[in-house]
């Protein structure tokens, strides 16, 4: 965007928060503008049709939510709930749909992120497909590791519940205990209530990889 672009966007949004557990928008809504995190992460899901939630993305800091909808002119496909407190700006979509009438660049660079977002569900459908429960809990634990850092005791700084992690990876709540019980008795993981901690970052990539 240019600066007078860019200054004009900048004059709409509005600032918001988030508390954990809130909804910042629901699965067939139809969104009047994106929401862009500024500080904290969101889990965008949706529903099947046995009634369970897919968690198909972690939104984290930086990142664009709702903006296939609006591009799209459709009811969003996703449920965007927050699992921290968040701190997210909301822009009206007539700034950004404006731009994408006037800007090339800016629309080159929006199919650019989309796309991306194409490619990471590719890699979603192939894991679920290939991979076990097994091999998918143990990537899920170093995605959280590895992109959202730990705590200064060590612990997983996401904190997901045994539903969330479970809807992560496509399987029963309970198959997702059985396996977090697992991975502690071989000292791979330790917990604290809800609270995760990778101990044993070379076994977990080894089972992932298939050794």
């Amino acid at each position: 965007m240019s600066k007078e672009e860019l200054k004009r966007v900048s004059d709409t949004k509005i600032s918001k928060t988030i508390k954990k557990g809130e909804s910042i928008f629901e699965e067939g809504e139809k969104l009047n503008g994106v929401f862009c995190v500024k500080d904290g992460v969101s889990k965008l899901s949706k529903l099947s049709a046995n009634g369970k939630d897919q968690i198909v993305k972690l939104a984290t800091k930086g990142e664009v939510m709702g903006q296939r909808s609006i591009i799209a002119e459709e009811s969003s496909n996703l449920s965007a709930v927050a699992i921290s407190d968040m701190e997210v700006c909301f822009i009206p979509k007539e700034g950004i749909v404006d731009t994408l009438h006037s800007n090339p660049n800016f629309t080159v660079e929006v199919l650019r992120h989309m796309a991306h977002d194409l490619r990471e569900a590719d890699d979603v459908i192939v894991n679920m497909s290939q991979k076990t429960v097994k091999q998918r809990v143990a990537e899920a634990f170093l995605y959280l590791k590895n992109n959202f850092g730990e705590d200064k005791d060590g612990f997983l700084s996401v904190t997901l519940s045994r539903e969330d992690i479970a809807n992560v990876v496509g399987t029963a709540t309970e198959s997702c205990i059985r396996i977090i019980s697992e991975f502690k008795k071989k000292n791979y993981i330790k917990t604290s209530g809800k609270k995760i901690a990778v101990i044993n970052e070379k076994k977990l990539r080894d089972l992932v990889e298939g050794f």
